[in-house]
């Protein structure tokens, strides 16, 4: 049985230059950072990562990258969703050559399948390409909802290891959590939060970890917070997750990534790139936002 999927897994933002274009030399030291920080995995080229704005070669090539740079010390998980299945499995089939750990498919966006086309898009892409395979849920993204009775089906499937929830509902994990006991004797499946705010909460109470994009800001605060759930010291991690309440919020003031790149530009980390539709994080915000980093001492 492989490793079980855990802990603090960043959704790294890319880097880019004023002009819009991909800083993979700030990408290499991101990828350092995380690794000194103790994060437990890169999810390359997320919805944090911008995948909605980079070309197909850019993606993969961002993948490629990632990989170069972790060069083993870190698995990285590659965002190859997309709504079209034959374009995910594609992207999927690339990512595993480039020699990807993971692959995370969101579900189809736009569209709104139903359940059976759901069921049916994940499988013909696990079928098609071996690698192991995280299912990715985000209806107020792509306004469809992967439901637990079809996830329940979709983890009987070898290649799907685990699902990222972004939904912040108990009963929904509640659920998660029980699909993954009732299979443990197969397989071990992760669950995985995809929300800042809730993530503790949901770990206290037995989930495996976060996709987290405050990691991009704090990844050795966020891999604490998550190896004291894990070592079941949910008292000193609810401690340390509270002081960065105020931070998760000012994360998610604005569409995702606007803040989180803000803020990195701030720590210096990265220039302020980012590609249209999405524009730089509006100016109202900049105080508020870089007092509460002063109070944290990110800058």
């Amino acid at each position: 049985m492989m490793q079980p999927l855990q802990g603090s897994l960043v959704a790294l933002v890319t880097p880019m230059s004023i002009d819009g274009s991909v800083d993979f030399h700030a990408l290499e030291q991101l990828v350092e950072w995380h690794i000194d920080s103790g994060t437990s995995g890169i999810v390359s080229v997320g919805t944090t990562g911008e995948s909605a704005t980079v070309n197909v070669k850019e993606h993969l090539e961002i993948i490629e990258k990632t990989i170069n740079f972790a060069n083993g010390r870190i698995p990285v998980i590659a965002g190859t969703g997309a709504n079209s299945t034959l374009e995910a499995i594609e992207l999927t089939h690339t990512a595993s050559k480039l020699g990807a750990d993971y692959a995370l498919i969101v579900t189809p966006y736009y569209n709104k399948p139903n359940q059976e086309g759901l069921y049916q898009h994940f499988v013909k892409i696990a079928d098609s390409v071996d690698i192991p395979q995280i299912l990715y849920n985000v209806p107020s993204r792509t306004a469809c909802d992967l439901r637990p009775e079809t996830v329940s089906r979709l983890s009987e499937h070898q290649n799907i290891i685990g699902i990222k929830e972004a939904l912040d509902d108990t009963n929904r994990m509640t659920d998660l959590m029980k699909i993954a006991e009732s299979i443990i004797d197969k397989k071990y499946f992760s669950v995985l939060s995809g929300d800042d705010p809730t993530f503790n909460f949901f770990m206290a109470n037995g989930i495996d970890g976060v996709i987290s994009v405050a990691a991009n800001i704090i990844p050795s605060q966020i891999s604490k917070i998550c190896s004291l759930n894990l070592a079941k010291q949910f008292k000193d991690a609810e401690e340390l997750n509270l002081i960065f309440k105020d931070l998760y919020e000012f994360l998610f003031i604005e569409s995702n990534p606007i803040p989180v790149k803000w803020m990195l530009s701030e720590m210096g980390k990265i220039q302020s790139g980012i590609r249209l539709p999405l524009v730089p994080f509006d100016e109202n915000f900049h105080e508020k936002t870089r007092n509460e980093m002063l109070k944290l001492k990110l800058i």
